[in-house]
């Protein structure tokens, strides 16, 4: 078999007919490197046909090195040659034998292609468990300049010599000194211009030391690249390649960058930066919960989209802070202002609210005084006030100041961390979409022919079935709406039967609470919550599911279809019941003579005569609650119980020295969707904050205090908890820039018709200013007195068909009274009221957006001073390419120059000769 090896084995398991058979070969290089490979048929006795041919050329020899007793050593045995990053493999004898050279053989090839594309190996066995083996991956010089330049990785030209305009509170920076980490542990490195590398332009880049050149982030997301793409298996035309392949079916049961030291204690090792050490210390560590993030540290450890994430999450706190104090004033005014509202004592007056006696509010219900609600309608004071419209009016100008402020610093950010021309062609196309690539066509933009993976057609298929199945999960969550509500419609004749024949005395102090209406709320909430939890598990799968079958190009493209696919699941999840509770309870049910049945057996529910304002601000506070507790369980003790059930059952080799790669190889596996759920959870609670802010003014409040907590934990969790997460390039924070500018837009009008349709503050000032006096009432000044006996319309009881007594029962409603000739049609009042909602809504908006707009066009995307460095930094970027053609130029013109006068030398020889 001509293979190009010393010499070939060829045995087989049992003695037997071979024809048809697996065979093992093992190809015992001129290294004394083996490869095991199957044999997947057997033409004619003595004719092997390999599946798996195409063995690399070159050397496949990996040293094996026994650990060396240094803990905190990030270097192979030598000390020299630095670990780029970690693969963890387990002992094939324990496996079943189709399976164990499966594994060895596709191990074995993926090794030695990485070692053809140029990258060092050395494996050492566990120092804890004798199965496992862990290979470290080292890139030298040569590779990394060359994955420098395909990566367009920009790297240090020239010391950046603009200086830094100072800051107008710098005399004021001794206040907040002790808000910023310790200058004396995490000091301001230098500034640098810098360009993309290119390997022949060496000599113009700032190099005083090859090893430190490279970042350790950098040298990682190279080796990355590397591993991602290196193949493991040829079977005729059909290449398998990338580790996260092999990961997915057990080959490798890990794959991960180092950390540089344990996250409490220093490293032993000289020269180590301890980088993880100064972020747990100044950062993750609870004690510098009010410290500033030291951001540049984070982005140079765990890359540029942690980095980004970590910034935005700082600065939509920051941002926070005003709304919160703005929302909690608002909250104070309600709260000391609940015993001057005019409205809400007539409901607690014994001779107003106590004679009034409203109507059953379902079939099964009794009637009731209208003074049983006086307690709701206190509380309702407190959130549905006048205050409450001036904090939804600032909402919507602090969220156009929060995303402009946000891209102002996100350009700071993208220019300081060398993102700004990161752009889509520099993007490389992800491992998945080119092992698919069997389509030629045109590209579109240079011209040349290009492999794809799927045809126009093919692409247009693709993206139907997905929108198709994200369509289908929406109704399944409408779905889900409806069976609450049928449940809320059920449950409250229940509640309302068994409450009022139940003795509550062992609930005495919460017995003024536990209403009907409040039960009800309550259980449904809480319900609602286990459906929305629920929904997130299953569709999480689909999405993901969807979003491998479209096969998005670049890991850029895949995470934003991801993500619009999520939210926009998320978005129906979490909002709908809020949703419906704000502009779809009480709004059609009819009249006591005539309501509306929901199925044709279920009676549409009815608001509180306090509104259905309180019902929302319940639901918010659970969803937002229970959100906040469910993820911080998930977030801090999933993981530190994980580790403590790791170590408990390693107890026995605790003693024993143990190398890095085996301490993080204890740590939990980075998440694959890597930061999506951190996001979406500060998205969805930006959309509580901002969409239903006029019903819960006291939501920023809760958002802040979650997101001090939300930003050590993240710290905490990926610091100590968490394996290092393989480091990444990112522009922005994606497509949750549009989404987030999406939410702005429409809490505009959300809060804009929760004020208009769920609060009663349009009916109360409709009331004031025109019903009040002449000529629709008999106060000589305008005033709230009166307005509760208004805002209620009378009916007879004699109508209903079951009864026939003659007395005046109030509901909630603006319609005629009963004898009027239009008795029980609505009156002018409604009409009234129904107007002024409406010109509310549009007035407001259209100010609003307005605003938005001009705010927009005032605050340049971009501060100018970044304009002038990226100019600068094009500039030199421009002499330096200019300065490096102009040598090789001349270099040519003057070696043809020598050329022309070496020929004309030797033919004036020739001609003295001859």
């Amino acid at each position: 078999i001509k293979l190009g090896v010393t010499s070939v084995v060829v045995w087989r398991e049992k003695e037997e007919e071979v024809k048809g058979q697996y065979l093992t070969v093992s190809l015992a290089s001129q290294t004394g490197f083996f490869h095991l490979f199957n044999m997947y048929d057997i033409m004619e006795e003595e004719q092997y046909v390999f599946q798996a041919a195409d063995l690399p050329d070159g050397p496949c020899f990996c040293p094996q090195a026994e650990f060396n007793g240094k803990p905190d050593s990030l270097f192979f045995n030598d000390g020299v040659r630095r670990i780029d990053f970690i693969l963890v493999y387990e002992d094939e004898d324990k496996k079943d034998f189709e399976k164990r050279h499966t594994f060895a053989r596709r191990r074995e090839y993926f090794e030695a292609s990485l070692m053809k594309m140029g990258v060092e190996l050395e494996a050492t066995p566990s120092v804890i468990d004798d199965k496992l083996t862990f290979l470290k991956i080292h890139m030298p010089w040569d590779v990394l300049c060359t994955y420098a330049e395909v990566l367009h990785i920009k790297l240090p030209i020239q010391v950046n010599d603009l200086s830094s305009r100072p800051s107008p509170w710098r005399y004021l920076s001794w206040i907040a000194k002790p808000f910023y980490p310790s200058e004396d542990l995490i000091r301001k490195e230098t500034e640098f211009f810098t360009a993309p590398f290119e390997k022949d332009r060496l000599e113009y880049f700032y190099v005083k030391d090859r090893d430190i050149f490279f970042t350790p982030s950098m040298r990682s997301r190279m080796a990355y690249y590397i591993l991602s793409r290196a193949p493991y298996e040829i079977r005729g035309s059909i290449k398998k390649f990338g580790m996260n392949k092999l990961l997915d079916g057990g080959v490798y049961k890990a794959a991960y960058p180092l950390h540089d030291c344990r996250f409490n204690v220093r490293s032993s090792e000289e020269g180590c930066p301890n980088e993880r050490y100064l972020l747990y210390e100044e950062w993750a560590h609870p004690k510098s919960f009010y410290k500033m993030q030291p951001l540049d540290l984070i982005r140079k450890y765990y890359g540029e989209k942690i980095g980004i994430y970590f910034a935005w999450l700082g600065f939509y706190t920051i941002m926070l802070t005003l709304a919160a104090a703005v929302g909690l004033g608002c909250f104070i005014y309600g709260y000391t202002t609940k015993d001057t509202s005019t409205w809400s004592n007539e409901v607690c007056d014994p001779n107003i609210g106590g004679k009034l006696v409203m109507c059953p509010q379902c079939d099964s219900c009794n009637y009731w005084p209208l003074i049983s609600t006086c307690d709701t309608s206190k509380k309702l004071c407190i959130f549905d006030n006048f205050g409450t419209l001036v904090f939804a009016v600032f909402m919507a100008v602090w969220v156009t100041l929060f995303l402009e402020f946000w891209k102002r610093y996100q350009a700071e950010l993208e220019y300081e961390w060398d993102t700004v021309e990161f752009l889509e062609q520099e993007e490389p196309p992800r491992p998945e979409y080119e092992a698919k690539c069997v389509y030629e066509r045109k590209n579109p933009v240079t011209g040349v022919k290009e492999k794809v993976p799927y045809t126009a057609w093919g692409r247009c298929v693709r993206v139907s079935i997905g929108m198709g199945t994200v369509l289908f999960w929406i109704m399944l969550i409408l779905a889900s709406i409806v069976a609450i509500t049928v449940y809320r419609l059920a449950v409250f004749i229940t509640f309302s039967t068994k409450l009022r024949n139940t003795d509550l005395k062992d609930l005495e102090p919460l017995k003024e609470y536990v209403t009907p209406q409040m039960a009800t709320s309550v259980t449904a909430s809480i319900i609602s919550f286990v459906v929305i939890m629920i929904l997130n598990v299953l569709y999480e799968r689909v999405a993901i599911w969807i979003t491998d079958f479209e096969l998005p190009r670049t890991k850029t493209d895949y995470e934003n279809s991801l993500t619009l696919k999520m939210f926009l699941f998320q978005f129906v999840n979490y909002y709908s019941s809020c949703f419906y509770i704000a502009f779809a309870k009480g709004k059609a049910v009819g009249y006591p003579g005539k309501p509306v049945y929901l199925l044709g057996e279920y009676r549409n529910e009815e608001c509180d005569p306090g509104g259905c304002l309180i019902e929302l601000t319940t639901q918010l506070a659970i969803i937002m609650g229970g959100k906040a507790i469910w993820n911080n369980i998930q977030e801090v003790l999933l993981p530190w119980v994980k580790n403590l059930i790791f170590r408990h059952c390693n107890s026995a080799a605790s003693e024993k020295v143990i190398p890095r790669w085996e301490q993080d190889y204890q740590l939990q596996p980075s998440s694959k969707l890597g930061l999506f759920y951190e996001y979406l959870e500060m998205v969805i609670q930006f959309g509580f904050v901002t969409l239903f802010v006029a019903s819960f003014p006291l939501a920023p409040v809760l958002a802040l205090i979650n997101n001090l907590a939300e930003i050590r934990i993240d710290a905490w969790k990926i610091t100590t908890q968490f394996r290092r997460i393989v480091p990444e390039k990112a522009q922005d924070i994606g497509a949750w820039q549009p989404i987030l500018q999406g939410i702005a837009i429409l809490a505009v009008a959300t809060n804009a018709m929760i004020i208009a349709f769920t609060s009663d503050m349009i009916p109360r000032l409709v009331y004031y200013w025109s019903f009040s006096v002449y000529p629709y009432g008999d106060h000589p000044d305008n005033t709230m007195e009166g307005y509760i006996n208004s805002s209620l319309s009378v009916f007879n009881i004699s109508d209903f068909h079951s009864r026939s007594l003659l007395f005046f029962f109030r509901y909630r409603d603006f319609r005629f009274p009963p004898g009027h000739p239009r008795q029980y049609e609505h009156n002018v009042y409604y009409w009234h009221v129904n107007a002024a909602k409406m010109a509310f809504i549009i007035v407001v908006e259209h100010i609003v957006y307005f605003t938005k707009f001009i705010l927009s066009y005032m605050i340049p995307d971009v501060p100018y001073a970044v304009k002038e460095q990226i100019k600068r930094e094009k500039y030199l970027t421009q002499i330096i390419l200019h300065e490096t053609n102009l040598k090789l130029v001349t270099r040519r013109l003057k070696n043809g120059d020598d050329e022309i006068l070496s020929n004309e030398e030797s033919e004036t020889v020739d001609m003295n000769i001859s």
